[in-house]
Order: structure tokens, then sequence, then C-alpha cells
């Protein structure tokens, strides 16, 4: 019974981000050509960049987080084993950790470069 109640609250709370996000994918384009119109800069362009930028941070967070999942795994396994390694194991889950930062900085130069 607690199971079932558990897959019901994150079925809601799945829902309940994919309507967010198909609300923002829908006002944010709009807002954007409004935007881009007084700047004198092509529409379609601007839009594009949004989606771009917006598959940049988002792919390379689930990136990180596979990433992470896979080293933080090994890690914990490692450490079970050898303690002292702890320093050198926290600094291959920090770059693992990165790529959610590079896709950040792909994504604000997107943007940047759309205008």
């Amino acid at each position: 019974m607690r199971i079932d109640r558990l897959r019901l609250v994150v079925a809601l709370a799945a829902a309940v981000v994919v309507a967010l996000t198909g609300l923002l994918w829908v006002s944010l384009p709009a807002g954007a050509a409004e935007a881009a119109a007084q700047a004198g800069v092509d529409p379609g362009v601007v839009q594009w960049a949004l989606a771009a930028a917006a598959a940049a941070a988002g792919l390379g967070t689930i990136a990180a987080g596979i990433a992470v999942a896979s080293v933080g795994s090994a890690a914990i396994g490692a450490l079970a084993e050898k303690p002292e390694l702890l320093g050198r194991v926290l600094i291959i889950v920090g770059l693992a950790e990165g790529i959610a930062i590079y896709g950040l900085i792909v994504a604000i130069l997107i943007l940047n470069r759309a205008g």
C-alpha cells in the first residue's frame, strides 16, 4: 500500500514537471519573439537559440548524472576496500560533475551569441 502511494506521488510530481516544462516551452519563444523584434534580431534565430541552449544545459546535466552514478558507485566500492583513496575519489567524482558545468557554459554562450 505504501509503495503504491509513493508511486502515485512520484507520478504526480513528474506530471507537474512535464506540464510546467510545456508551459515554459510555449511561453518563452513568444516573449523571445517580442524582445527580438524590438532588438532588431530575427525571431526565428532567437527561438532556435533558446531551444539549443535548453538542449545543451539539459543534455549536459543528464550526462553528468549518468557519469556521477557510474563513477560514484565505483568510488564507493574503492573506498570500501581502501579508505585512503578518498582524496583521489573526490577528484574523479568532481570531474564527472564538471560535465554539467560545461553544458551550462555552452548554453550561456549560445544565448549571448543570439543577442
